[in-house]
């Protein structure tokens, strides 16, 4: 099966050197929040272009630090998009707050400015812009509208490492930003962890306390914290790749522009890119009325092409109970029956490329 992406893959390529880095941190006898992660939050925060980095142990717990650092919590509403990953959702409802849901712009998938405003009532604290698939949200109009009404802007930046807007990496727009390191994310560690970034001192100095117990020293809880912590071997394997994530930002967009070429006039819905932003290609994202049918004939070829995201969370059982409502979400479930994954990783083989290539393009000329 050609696989959607693979973590396997990107260690091999980098291998001597993540070993060397884990070798080290053995060596060391110091495996939490030691050098390696100090020294990883550090360079981190400046490929993203602010002052400071907080690694906690998800991308989930860096929402949910980020949010509390904020002073968000119960009786408090968070203004998100449906079609994400779980997690951004779960994280609201860990401090207590309520989400509520915003529909998404058809072409890109993130938050649509133009529904945001009528979504904000007096319990609104914060919106968290989920930069989707590689590409940001409309990040200015929303930054407008938040300081309109004295709302924090926190990024949900999961799925856009090194993503530009404007000029700008994403992440160093809002009032804090976060970043999971997930394995198969464009920087993915070989476990789990996160990141929170910030240029806002006080906002950084709070979620500090609050990944280990408010520990301002050791043993001792300045304010009720948790532990969510970076552990060495990450941030070391992680500090390592951060060096190659541009050049395999560009690996990712080459073999999207393959994929451009090769559907163009299959009737089959490629990415479209917002002016003035660089899209770097978590995940290939196209469109068809006639998705799982698609799916089914690419995995019996075996091409594992997958759904992100099959059910908005909105429609999630474990959710219904939990949002409120300020809009209809009817682009948001339209994109949940229609979107597709195809196979893009930097190490994809040029062999398994072309198959991909073949077998999509079988599928919309058998059918156009």
């Amino acid at each position: 099966m050609i696989l959607c992406s693979s973590p396997l893959a990107q260690y091999n390529a980098h291998k001597e050197e993540i070993d060397a880095a884990i070798q080290r941190v053995l060596d060391k006898g110091w495996y939490i929040l030691g050098e390696e992660t100090k020294s990883f939050e550090s360079e981190f925060a400046e490929y993203i272009g602010v002052p400071h980095g907080i690694g906690v142990g998800s991308g989930t717990e860096a929402l949910h630090i980020a949010m509390a650092a904020c002073g968000i919590g119960p009786g408090d509403e968070v203004v998100t998009v449906s079609h994400t990953a779980v997690a951004t959702v779960a994280a609201i409802e860990l401090t207590g707050a309520r989400p509520v849901f915003v529909d998404i712009e058809p072409n890109y998938y993130t938050l649509d400015p133009k529904r945001l405003e009528a979504a904000i009532t007096k319990q609104t604290k914060a919106i968290i812009l989920v930069h989707l698939y590689g590409q940001s949200a409309d990040i200015l109009p929303m930054l407008d509208i938040a300081k309109k009404h004295g709302l924090r802007i926190i990024e949900d930046c999961a799925q856009a490492h090194g993503a530009v807007y404007q000029g700008r990496c994403v992440g160093s727009w809002g009032d804090m930003a976060c970043f999971s390191f997930y394995p198969t994310k464009n920087l993915g560690a070989l476990g789990d962890g996160g990141m929170v970034v910030t240029s806002n001192l006080k906002l950084a100095e709070k979620a500090r306390l609050l990944r280990e117990y408010g520990w301002a020293e050791r043993y001792i809880s300045k304010i009720p914290g948790w532990n969510t912590r970076l552990d060495e071997l990450q941030a070391a394997i992680l500090r390592v790749k951060l060096r190659y994530l541009d050049a395999d930002n560009v690996a990712r967009a080459n073999i999207a522009s393959i994929y451009d070429h090769a559907l163009e006039g299959l009737g089959i819905v490629t990415p479209k890119r917002r002016q003035k932003a660089t899209h770097v290609y978590h995940l290939y994202v196209i469109r068809s009325k006639k998705r799982d049918e698609m799916q089914a004939f690419l995995k019996a070829r075996g091409v594992g092409a997958l759904i992100h995201y099959p059910v908005p969370v909105h429609l999630q059982s474990a959710y219904r109970d939990t949002f409120q409502r300020r809009d209809d979400l009817l682009e948001t479930e339209k994109a949940a029956r229609e979107v597709l994954s195809l196979p893009i990783y930097p190490e994809l083989p040029d062999k398994e490329l072309n198959t991909v290539v073949e077998m999509v393009k079988y599928y919309g000329e058998k059918r156009s």
